[in-house]
C-alpha cells in the first residue's frame, strides 16, 4: 500500500460521494478505480461497498421530513430490501475470486445499461402517475422483484436504484418525488446490510475503506449543495463512458 493510492482512492470517493448526490452511478468510477489499483475485484467490491454507504446520508437527510409520511410504506419494505441485501452480499462472498473475476465486465455493462436507461424509466414513471392500480398480485410480484433487486444490490449494486424506482412504480401509485424518498431509504438499506455483512468477512481492505468513507460523505455533501446548478445529464454520460471503457479495458486484459 502506497500514500498515492489512498489519495488516489480518496479522490476517486470523494467524485463518488458527488456523482450519487447529483445523478448516481458513483460505484462506475470507485470499483474500476479499485481494481487499477491493484485490487483483487472481490475485495475491490466489498470495501468499495463499505466504503460509499456513508456518502448516501447526505441525500436521506436532506430528505429526512420527508420520511415522515412514508413510515408506513418504509415498515413495509425494508425488511425485503435489508433480507435481500444480505442474501447478495452472502451470494458474493461464496461465488469465489475466480467466478466474480470472470463476469466483473458485465455487471459493469450491466450498470453502464442502468444508468443509460434511467432518463426513460423516470419518463415512464411520470407517464404512469395517476394510472396504477395496485392489486393483492400485483404487489406480491412488486415484492419478490423488489427482493430480486435488494439480492443484485448485495451482490454489485450499480445502477439499483434505477430498478427500485421501477419497482415502486408498479406497486404504489404517487408522484416520483414521493417514490425518490422511499428508494433512497431502500438503496442506502441495501447497501447498509450488505456492508454491515462485509464488514466481518476479513475481505475489507480497511485502510482504504476509512479513506474512501471520508471521500464520499466530502462528495455527497459538495454534490448536494451543488446538484441544482450541474447538469445531471452531462454527468451521467460521462460516467458511463468511463464505466464501459473501464469494462472493454478489463476484458482485454
Amino acid at each position: 500500500m502506497h500514500l498515492s493510492d489512498l489519495i488516489i482512492a480518496l479522490f476517486a470517493a470523494l467524485a463518488a460521494g458527488f456523482i450519487n448526490a447529483v445523478a448516481g452511478g458513483g460505484t462506475l468510477v470507485t470499483f474500476p478505480v479499485l481494481l487499477a489499483l491493484g485490487f483483487p475485484p472481490l475485495a475491490a467490491n466489498v470495501t468499495n461497498t463499505v466504503a460509499i454507504v456513508p456518502g448516501y446520508t447526505g441525500g436521506i437527510y436532506a430528505q429526512r421530513k420527508d420520511f415522515a409520511a412514508q413510515k408506513k410504506r418504509l415498515f413495509a419494505i425494508l425488511p425485503l430490501s435489508i433480507l435481500g441485501g444480505i442474501a447478495g452480499g452472502l451470494i458474493l462472498l461464496n461465488t469465489g475470486e475466480k467466478s466474480f473475476n470472470g463476469i466483473v465486465p458485465y455487471l459493469i455493462f450491466l450498470a453502464c445499461f442502468l444508468l443509460a436507461v434511467q432518463v426513460p424509466v423516470k419518463k415512464w414513471m411520470q407517464a404512469r402517475s395517476g394510472h396504477t392500480h395496485s392489486t393483492l398480485i400485483k404487489k406480491t410480484v412488486a415484492g419478490l422483484m423488489l427482493f430480486l433487486a435488494s439480492v443484485y444490490g448485495g451482490y454489485f449494486g450499480a445502477g439499483v436504484s434505477v430498478i427500485i424506482i421501477a419497482i415502486l412504480g408498479l406497486i404504489y401509485d404517487d408522484s416520483l418525488t414521493s417514490l425518490n424518498v422511499l428508494k433512497q431509504a431502500i438503496s442506502f438499506s441495501i447497501n447498509l446490510s450488505a456492508a454491515i455483512y462485509f464488514a466481518f468477512s476479513g475481505k475489507v481492505d480497511w485502510n482504504f475503506a476509512v479513506v474512501m468513507m471520508f471521500g464520499a460523505i466530502i462528495g455527497g455533501l459538495i454534490g448536494g449543495k451543488f446538484a441544482g446548478s450541474i447538469k445531471p445529464d452531462l454527468l451521467r454520460w460521462i460516467v458511463i463512458v468511463v464505466g464501459c471503457t473501464a469494462a472493454v479495458i478489463y476484458l482485454l486484459k
